[in-house]
């Protein structure tokens, strides 16, 4: 079998990883790393940099109040979209503080306002718990904007991993009961499209590439979802009538695959559809833009798609 190309930055990395291994996941090493996890993806990515606003508040959801956090850089705006972002984490770790790095480059790059969510997490708030939050959250921002003094006129739903997850269940609700306003892009990033199945990426990346095939499996028995269910394996549903869809994987992620595969079915249902696979890299790779350099302009090639297709949403008639 020919070995795949791995750029050198992300072997480097890897090379880290590999001398520096964590502990097997457990819920006692869930725990633990929680506290730490914010710390820890600041060594990952670049610093949040200038920002006009950040600004908490919660939304109510099924299992009490969800914290959300909105970036801006801009004080003040017209009427427009805004995004409503989902944070990785594999369903159990993970939260805004993970990810702001992340938020505050979304909302620079594409100059819009960016609402993270900070949605519950396994093991103790197994499946649906994250999507039943994550559509709770967006159905009240899209109502919301005067919280964050916004007045939002359409959603970019966008997240990574885990997140990348709740973007498409979220995308899936919305299209059957249409929230306050319209969806108008699904960004969905290295995404979790059909957990519990195997794919033959599985098998190529599950050892030595960053996401190993052990935590996905732990990940797996503590999140509990019901496979083949469309709020779970959101490949499962019926695609047709769903909003524009930016689907990003990496070339040498176990999840590749189950990308692939959405994408697949989404431009066959007539989705309007960019798909964009990154090689020699690795699960994650745009959270770790300060370890794996190339990543940084990865982003921006994602953000410049994402823009791209957002303009021409907004152009189209409404039906």
């Amino acid at each position: 079998m020919t070995e795949p190309f791995v750029r050198p930055d992300v072997r480097a990395f890897l090379d880290m990883l590999k001398a520096n291994p964590r502990p097997a996941m457990t819920a006692e090493t869930i725990a633990a790393m929680r506290p730490m996890a914010p710390a820890g993806m600041a060594m990952l990515e670049p610093p949040v940099g200038d920002l006009a606003v950040t600004r908490d508040a919660v939304a109510p959801g099924p299992g009490g109040d969800i914290p959300i956090r909105m970036f801006d850089a801009r004080a003040s705006r017209e009427p427009g979209p805004a995004v409503v972002f989902f944070h990785g984490g594999g369903f159990v770790i993970g939260n805004i503080d993970t990810h702001v790095s992340m938020c505050a480059e979304i909302a620079r790059r594409l100059d819009l306002p960016v609402i993270s969510v900070d949605y519950r997490l396994a093991p103790e708030h197994p499946w649906p718990a994250a999507q039943d939050d994550g559509e709770a959250a967006t159905r009240w921002i899209a109502e919301n904007g005067a919280v964050f003094d916004r007045t939002i006129t359409s959603l970019v739903l966008c997240g990574d991993s885990a997140g990348a997850n709740l973007t498409l269940v979220a995308g899936l609700a919305l299209r059957d009961r249409p929230a306050a306003v319209p969806v108008v892009l699904l960004m969905a990033l290295y995404p979790a499209t059909d957990p519990g199945v195997s794919y033959p990426s599985d098998a190529a990346f599950g050892k030595g590439f960053g996401l190993d095939t052990t935590d996905m499996d732990f990940y797996f028995d503590v999140f509990k979802p019901q496979p083949g269910h469309w709020r779970s394996s959101p490949l499962a549903g019926e695609q047709a009538g769903m909003p524009p869809t930016l689907l990003v994987t990496a070339g040498l992620d176990p999840l590749r695959d189950q990308g692939r595969a959405y994408a697949a079915k989404t431009i066959a249902a007539g989705v309007p559809t960019t798909y964009r696979e990154f090689a020699g890299t690795i699960h994650g790779f745009l959270g770790f833009r300060r370890v794996i350099p190339s990543a940084a302009q990865d982003f921006v090639v994602v953000l410049e798609l994402a823009q791209a297709m957002i303009k021409e949403a907004l152009a189209a008639p409404r039906a």
